[in-house]
């Protein structure tokens, strides 16, 4: 069993899943940076200097209109609402990042296409070279005119 567990512990599968969700975490790091420093304040700029961490509805009468969301959320329940926002800005970003990385991998597996090198013998349906004007297995004519 131990020396099962240790094929299984060094295959490349369970290394390649530890490295990818090391990346992917340091990943969503520095995509949870480029939306909280970098995109949401010019849009809560453009919308009025509205900061979206600090959207939220008081569910209680204790909680006061205009109160950062984390002195709100000490007195009462809140619907937090901007938060959400971000956190959906977030996971459109990684979306849309992943859709191109794998839209390039996707893109670098295809197999290069080019003109076609061989051709089927009408007759034989052997693969021959797409220049051959007589099929090398069964010997029929290819060039188009009859044989004399």
């Amino acid at each position: 069993m131990l020396k099962e567990f240790k094929e299984f512990a060094v295959k490349g599968n369970a290394i390649d899943l530890a490295v990818a969700v090391i990346i992917g975490a340091a990943f969503g790091k520095i995509v949870t940076s480029v939306v909280e420093d970098l995109l949401m304040p010019p849009i809560g700029r453009i919308a009025g200097n509205l900061d979206f961490s600090n959207l939220y509805i008081p569910l209680s009468d204790k909680v006061t209109p205009g109160l950062p969301l984390a002195d709100a959320k000490k007195l009462g329940p809140v619907f937090a609402y901007g938060n959400f926002i971000t956190i959906t800005i977030n996971f459109l970003i990684v979306a849309f990042c992943i859709f191109l990385v794998v839209k390039g991998i996707n893109k670098m597996k295809q197999p290069k296409t080019g003109p076609p090198v061989v051709k089927d013998c009408p007759a034989c349906t052997m693969s021959i070279p797409i220049k051959a004007t007589r099929c090398p297995h069964c010997t029929t004519d290819l060039s188009g005119s009859p044989r004399a």
